[in-house]
């Protein structure tokens, strides 16, 4: 089932049925169902009995194996960390488990990275044919994830394409992938929702002030959905007060309080906030905090514009390894220190 806003994506992605591409690269803001869509696409793709608009029967044995997670025309390959998301899929890190062992696995963090290994057992399965008669699909998620080792593997598949098999590969960072795998894809973009489709959502979910959580999730309905949902919400919180606190901002309270959480959902909070600090300086109107556009306009008024934007620099720079093992508490007071800064100038 795919989501209301993405019904026009559908629609207009059955235009390729005729001459299907044999990658098809899905690509977006996070948060917005791309993997949702990617599997119900996936799923129609594999259906033997589908409507005419390419919706699955549900229904038929194919559609049923599907939905168990056994179909044997499909596989989805994410990295360990994220194979509890592929649910129509057993197999979506078996190659890896093969490679690793079962006893390593639960002696160490489960990777974040699809490996050389995934992509390499998916050899085998492109190598044969269908069972059904039909196509094979292969789902990679996210592929930015795709390690250089499996990048280049993935590569060479995609340069030589089994007869047969779709790749539908699904991203929300496209500028991480390498050149020369989008240039095998069919691309193709997915937008965020009108907001009133996405409030109107949010609100169906229970969810209160949807308006104020889109904003922080930069539109996208099911990131704020996350957020309503989200255990650290009170951390989140006492964050943006540090922020909104400008040259009082207390960046060793920061790295205290902070430092169990993940080093990117950090960034992401700083980064979203520096960017309203900026559109406030230039253009009077928050993106992602509009509920505190006064503490912004007290920020964009008293921050040093060349300071701003060196800062800015700095934090960009800190998400290219935001996922490299780090001492987070470290990380966190420089980059708050470093925030205070921006206001000394």
């Amino acid at each position: 089932m795919i989501y209301s806003w993405q019904t026009d994506d559908w629609q207009r992605l059955q235009q390729l049925r005729a001459h299907w591409p044999h990658a098809l690269l899905l690509h977006g803001e996070a948060g917005i169902g791309k993997l949702q869509f990617a599997q119900h696409l996936a799923q129609g793709l594999l259906c033997e009995t589908p409507a005419a608009n390419g919706e699955p029967c549900g229904a038929c044995a194919a559609c049923l194996w599907f939905s168990q997670g056994n179909h044997p025309d499909y596989r989805a390959v994410l990295p360990e960390a994220l194979a509890g998301l592929a649910a129509a899929s057993a197999d979506a890190d078996s190659s890896a488990e093969k490679a690793d062992g079962d006893e390593s696995k639960k002696t160490r963090t489960p990777s974040k990275e699809i490996k050389i290994e995934q992509v390499r057992g998916l050899l085998d399965f492109c190598g044969v044919g269908s069972h059904r008669g039909g196509m094979r699909v292969v789902l990679l998620y996210p592929a930015e994830a795709l390690n250089i080792a499996a990048a280049n593997a993935l590569l060479k598949t995609l340069e030589e394409p089994p007869a047969g098999v779709v790749f539908l590969l699904v991203s929300a960072r496209i500028d991480r992938l390498l050149p020369t795998i989008i240039s095998r894809c069919r691309q193709w973009p997915m937008s965020v929702p009108q907001t009133e489709d996405a409030s109107a959502w949010l609100a169906s979910q229970g969810v209160d002030d949807p308006a104020g959580l889109l904003a922080q999730a930069g539109g996208a309905p099911l990131a704020a959905l996350a957020l309503a949902n989200d255990e650290n919400r009170a951390l989140r919180d006492f964050t943006l007060a540090q922020l909104a606190a400008g040259p009082n901002c207390d960046a060793f309270a920061c790295g205290e309080n902070l430092q169990k959480l993940p080093v990117p959902l950090v960034l992401g909070w700083l980064q979203r906030w520096l960017y309203d600090v900026l559109a406030q300086r230039t253009a009077g109107r928050p993106r992602y905090f509009p509920g505190a556009a006064k503490s912004l306009a007290r920020c964009a008024q008293s921050a040093d514009p060349a300071a701003l934007a060196r800062y800015m620099k700095t934090v960009t720079r800190q998400r290219a390894v935001e996922n490299h093992p780090l001492n987070a508490r470290l990380v966190f007071e420089e980059l708050f220190i470093g925030y205070r800064g921006i206001y000394s100038a």
